[in-house]
């Protein structure tokens, strides 16, 4: 069962949730949806709204998703390794990673996201944008995109938390 806070009554550091439990990030509804897992990300104040920023690679099934539905998911799973094992090595063209991690599906406010989850925030999309190689101030940053494959960054608001009572 899930309990609905605010963005500002998160307790975590989500840096740390992120970076160290990392994620899923997850879109669409019961007609088609995937979820992927990443450990980059951003969440704060934009414009007036609390915010979080999910970083995909173009490739990624997941980004399909996303670029359809006017909303996301962003979910933590705690120590749940074995989730993010599937979801951030295989792709949902592929297989059924909800059979595979067996997750259950939850389809409201316009996205999907997992029984699962700890914590969840649902996002709506609000700017969307590629990350543009001559931007790079520190060209350092280029190592991780040997094949020119920068993220795109999706701005979203939050829109509801849920955490697991």
């Amino acid at each position: 069962m899930f309990k609905e806070i605010t963005a500002k009554e998160i307790k975590q550091n989500l840096i740390s949730a992120i970076a160290d439990e990392w994620m899923l990030i997850s879109a669409g509804d019961q007609n088609g949806y995937n979820m992927m897992t990443a450990s980059w990300g951003f969440m704060g104040e934009m414009w007036g709204k609390d915010t979080a920023i999910a970083m995909i690679r173009p490739q990624r099934y997941t980004m399909e998703f996303v670029e359809k539905s006017d909303y996301f998911a962003l979910s933590f799973y705690g120590d749940k390794k074995d989730i993010h094992k599937v979801c951030g090595s295989l792709s949902g063209r592929d297989v059924n990673k909800t059979e595979m991690t067996g997750l259950s599906p939850i389809f409201e406010d316009n996205t999907v996201y997992f029984k699962e989850a700890r914590l969840v925030l649902i996002c709506k999309k609000n700017y969307m944008q590629p990350l543009e190689k001559e931007c790079f101030i520190d060209k350092d940053s280029l190592k991780w995109y040997k094949e020119n494959d920068f993220h795109n960054m999706i701005f979203g608001e939050i829109k509801k938390v849920l955490v697991k009572e």
